[in-house]
């Protein structure tokens, strides 16, 4: 049963999230720490694996203008590293306003603030991998 990833890329963490097998609901995964390029590709490439995922959504942190900036280049960048090992395009999705939607959800839920840090990516990978779920539509079968 295959599924779909989605990331969200920070400086220091990504946070992950998965689809379920029928690609209609994206849940929270967790975060990857950040430690090198090539050992956060690893960490991604064992979930991977492990959850038989087909389709890599990755987050485009575009400004609200559209233009793109440094953490366009970083998600790039990594989605670019994996391609190269999964000899397969990544999807990129707008993720515009995903955090702040994380964030909004978490306090509305009453996580306290200095909690909110460990569950805030893995919130937004899920709005990212939602996101393109809803847009595309897909039904897959197992």
């Amino acid at each position: 049963m295959s599924r779909a990833m989605g990331l969200d890329v920070g400086s220091k963490t990504i946070g992950v999230a998965l689809s379920d097998p029928s690609y209609l609901i994206a849940q929270a995964h967790g975060t990857v720490q950040r430690t090198s390029q090539r050992e956060d590709i690893q960490k991604i490439l064992d979930i991977i694996q492990k959850e038989e995922v087909r389709e890599v959504v990755l987050g485009l942190p575009k400004h609200m203008n559209g233009d793109q900036g440094r953490s366009v280049d970083r998600a790039k960048s990594l989605g670019r590293a994996l391609e190269k090992e999964l000899g397969q395009p990544v999807v990129y999705q707008d993720e515009r306003m995903t955090t702040l939607s994380a964030d909004r959800v978490l306090q509305k839920t009453g996580v306290r603030r200095e909690h909110r840090k460990k569950y805030v990516d893995s919130i937004a990978a899920t709005f990212i991998l939602q996101t393109w779920l809803d847009k595309e539509k897909r039904s897959f079968s197992s």
